[in-house]
């Protein structure tokens, strides 16, 4: 499948997962919001992550410990994309290259891992935040990356535990 072929079925199905999300229950509201009616799965006690599920598609929000939206993403079937939301420097994916001119400035901490989607947000020198997404089969564990966090997989319905 081409890569425009994939924009294409992705665009698609992340339409119809916004189409569903005036008429979807509680768990799925507040995309986008500092403090969105959703349970909090983010295995990092720095960051706050929630997952939303339509269509098929997930959708996770990355927001900072003080509720500021860092970003989000999009994934199904091991492809992603970036939502316009959020102040991170940038935002990765294997289909998007994020850019910024500022410089790591701290270690990568994984903040969501459901099995299948891995985010880290890296701390950058100005100040802001970069989120890298990946698939959880093609992410390498790094003992050293941040050795602080406890990482864990959560279940989007039930995990509200967060590492110390």
């Amino acid at each position: 499948m081409s890569k425009l072929a994939r924009r294409t079925v992705f665009a698609t199905l992340l339409a119809l997962g916004f189409s569903g999300a005036a008429s979807a229950g509680a768990p799925t509201q507040g995309l986008g919001q500092a403090w969105p009616n959703a349970v909090d799965v983010s295995v990092n006690a720095h960051y706050h992550a929630y997952a939303f599920v339509l269509g098929g598609v997930t959708y996770v929000q990355i927001n900072d410990a003080a509720g500021n939206v860092l970003g989000a993403i999009g994934t199904s079937g091991g492809q992603f994309i970036v939502l316009p939301i959020g102040n991170a420097s940038s935002v990765t994916t294997p289909q998007q290259s994020g850019t910024t001119t500022a410089t790591s400035a701290g270690n990568a901490a994984v903040v969501y891992n459901d099995g299948t989607t891995v985010i880290s947000a890296t701390p950058m020198s100005d100040g802001t935040t970069s989120l890298q997404a990946a698939s959880a089969s093609t992410q390498t564990a790094s003992p050293a990356a941040s050795p602080a966090v406890m990482e864990q997989t959560c279940d989007v319905i039930t995990c509200s535990t967060h590492g110390a």
